[in-house]
């Protein structure tokens, strides 16, 4: 019986969730609640529309020809990673094709004391051309404060990555009096230059769009009165990163 994924929603022509133009596949269910998150909706598990991954591969295909030689298909939350099932499912029927593969996650659901859950993302490791990491926050602390959850795990999974050769980019939330103080984005960076398959850092400016969302589903947002960083320090922070247009 074929393995049906919850689906919050599909993008046909995704330009920032990967290289080239992706088809991009939003599961639905997220354990973290960081506190910048523009789509809450997305939080709750066990709800969204239910689709086979045969269902979701031949809407995409429609879009192939878009695609270029760099774009494929990408699959985002929530957190993509807590439907293994339906993503080894996914991915396998995309490598048949010859797909390019991307996953955008938090980390969260890492467990290397899990043999289970270790020995299917081995298997899905093997069919996924790129892996999209976010790193909220280098300092624990302040990361159980922004999310409700230790980043120890999400760590170690990038070094896990790392190690077995996966392709990453990293990507980092930049909210003001967060996630900009200049120790820990010198921290951030000592960290990433210890993996070697990183590719490409992204700072990716926080932003208010996700409040209404809040408002509808009566959830207090938490960072009310923090505007979007300013251009210099969208500039500083990838300075200190590293990054380079």
């Amino acid at each position: 019986m074929a393995v049906k994924g919850k689906v919050h929603s599909l993008e046909s022509f995704g330009a920032v969730d990967g290289p080239g133009i992706r088809f991009i596949v939003f599961l639905q269910g997220c354990r973290m609640r960081c506190r910048y998150c523009h789509n809450p909706e997305t939080w709750q598990i066990g709800t969204g529309d239910e689709m086979t991954a045969q269902e979701i591969l031949d809407k995409a295909l429609r879009y192939k020809s878009y695609w270029g030689k760099e774009g494929g298909i990408t699959v985002s939350g929530g957190e993509s990673l807590l439907q293994m099932d339906f993503l080894l499912e996914l991915f396998s029927l995309c490598k048949a094709k010859g797909i390019n593969t991307c996953i955008d996650t938090a980390g969260n659901p890492f467990d290397s004391s899990d043999a289970e859950w270790m020995e299917k993302f081995d298997r899905l490791c093997d069919m996924t051309d790129l892996f999209m990491l976010d790193i909220k926050q280098i300092n624990d602390k302040k990361h159980r404060d922004l999310t409700g959850f230790s980043n120890d795990n999400i760590l170690e999974m990038a070094r896990y990555l790392s190690d077995r050769g996966n392709k990453m980019w990293i990507r980092h939330v930049l909210v003001p009096g967060i996630t900009t103080d200049e120790d820990d984005l010198r921290k951030t960076k000592e960290f990433i230059d210890t993996l070697d398959t990183v590719t490409r850092v992204e700072v990716l400016p926080y932003h208010k769009m996700g409040i209404p969302q809040y408002e509808r589903m009566g959830i207090k947002y938490t960072l009310e009165g923090i505007d979007p960083p300013t251009q210099e320090e969208v500039k500083r922070a990838e300075e200190i990163l590293g990054i380079t247009h």
